[in-house]
C-alpha cells in the first residue's frame, strides 16, 4: 500500500526545519524524483541557498514566489553552496547569476561547488558547445561495455537536447574537503562525499545538529551511483567509503535534496549500506549462476520497492539499473571476487 504522505515533501512553499532555515521543494520536469529541495540560510545579509534547482522557467518563478513569502528576493542570494552538479541542483545558480548580471545588480550572488566536479562541469560545457561530440559520454561506451548496445544507441540519440553552455560556466570558488563557510553565526563544514559524483560535497553544520546532505544520503531512494560526465574508476567503491565516513561522524537531522526532512543521518546510512552489501551478493550469485556482463546481471536482479524485472522498467531506469549493476561488478573485482575479460568490446565477468 502507498504511503499517502510519501509525497507530500513536494508541495510548493517555504518549510522551516531550524530557526533561520528553510526547506524549498522547487519542481522537476517530469522527473520520477518530482522536486528537488533548495534550502535557504538566512542572515545578517541576505539568504545563502544550499543547491539551486533545474534552469527553467517555471523553477524560477517558483523560487522568486516562495523567496517574497519569507521576505525576500534573488537578489538578497549571497551564494550558492551547490552539493554537486548534476542540473536539477547546479544550473539554477548560473541562472539566476546572469539575471543579477543582465540587471547590473552589484554584489551578484557567488556559485561555490566541489573542486572534483571541474572536470565534468567544464566538459559538459564543451559539449552543449559541440554537440557533434556527444557520442564521447562516457555513459554510452559503458552501455556499450556493459552489453547493452541499445540502451547505449538512446542515450547518444538524446544527449545534444537540453544542454546551454551558460548553465555550466565554471563557479565562481571551487570548494574543498575541510573547507569552512560561515553564514552569520552559524559555520557549515565541508565535507567531500565522492560516489554519487566525483566531487559531491555535504554541508555539515553540527552545532545545530544539520546534515545537508544533497542526494548522497536520500530517505526513500538508494542515490544513483556514477551518473556523471567524468566518471570515477569505481563509483560505488568511493560512495561506500563516503558513507562509512558520514556515519562516523556525529549523527544528525537529515536534510536531503529529495525527499522529507523528517529522518536522522545514521538510520539512512546503515539501511543504504545494508542495501548495497544484498546488492553484491545478489550480484555475485548472477555471476555463479552464468551471467557473465552488467545487462546479464541486472537482468537476475529485482528493481525498486515493488521488485520489478529490468525489461519492465522504463528506458531510463534500466539503463540506470545496468550502470548500478556495472559498478557494484567493479567493487567485486576490487574485492578479488571476480575478473574481468573483454570479448569483442563487451567486458565481462568471471569468478576468480
Amino acid at each position: 500500500m502507498t504511503d499517502p504522505d510519501r509525497h507530500a515533501w513536494v508541495e510548493p512553499g517555504a518549510f522551516p526545519v531550524a530557526e533561520g532555515v528553510y526547506r524549498i521543494p522547487l519542481p522537476l520536469p517530469t522527473d520520477g524524483l518530482r522536486a528537488v529541495n533548495v534550502y535557504a540560510i538566512a542572515h545578517d545579509e541576505g539568504i545563502v541557498l544550499i543547491d539551486a534547482g533545474w534552469a527553467l522557467e517555471v523553477s524560477q518563478q517558483a523560487l522568486v514566489e516562495t523567496l517574497a513569502s519569507i521576505g525576500y528576493g534573488l537578489g538578497d542570494i549571497t551564494r550558492f553552496c551547490v552539493t554537486h552538479a548534476h542540473r536539477d541542483h547546479y544550473t539554477q545558480a548560473n541562472a539566476v547569476r546572469r539575471v543579477m548580471e543582465d540587471a547590473g545588480r552589484f554584489g551578484r550572488p557567488r556559485i561555490c561547488v566541489g573542486w572534483d566536479e571541474r572536470d565534468s562541469i567544464r566538459a559538459i560545457a564543451h559539449r552543449a558547445a559541440n554537440p557533434i561530440e556527444a557520442a564521447a559520454y562516457p555513459q554510452v561506451a559503458l552501455l556499450r561495455r556493459a552489453g547493452d548496445p541499445g540502451a547505449a544507441d538512446i542515450l547518444e540519440s538524446i544527449i545534444p537536447e537540453g544542454l546551454s553552455v551558460s548553465d555550466w560556466a565554471d563557479p565562481d570558488e571551487w570548494l574543498r574537503d575541510g573547507d569552512r563557510i560561515t553564514i552569520g553565526s552559524r559555520t557549515l563544514d565541508v565535507i567531500a562525499t565522492p560516489g554519487h559524483t566525483r566531487g559531491h560535497l555535504v554541508f555539515a553544520d553540527d552545532a545545530s545538529g544539520l546534515l545537508f546532505a544533497g542526494d548522497h544520503v536520500l530517505p526513500h531512494i538508494t542515490p544513483s551511483i556514477g551518473y556523471e560526465e567524468v566518471l570515477a574508476p569505481s563509483p560505488l567503491g568511493s560512495y561506500l567509503r563516503s558513507l562509512h565516513l558520514i556515519r562516523s561522524r556525529p549523527d544528525a537531522r537529515l536534510l536531503p535534496a529529495h525527499g522529507p526532512d523528517h529522518s536522522f543521518v545514521h538510520e539512512r546510512v546503515d539501511e543504504l549500506l545494508e542495501h548495497h552489501a544484498a546488492r553484491l551478493d545478489a550480484s555475485l550469485a548472477a555471476v555463479s549462476a552464468g551471467a557473465t556482463t552488467a545487462r546479464e546481471v541486472a537482468q537476475r536482479l529485482r528493481w525498486t520497492r515493488r521488485g520489478t524485472a529490468l525489461d519492465d522498467l522504463d528506458w531510463f531506469n534500466r539503463m540506470m539499473a545496468v550502470l548500478e549493476t556495472w559498478a557494484h561488478l567493479v567493487v567485486l573485482v576490487e574485492r578479488g571476487m571476480l575478473n574481468t575479460r573483454s570479448d569483442g568490446g563487451v567486458e565481462r565477468f568471471v569468478l576468480s
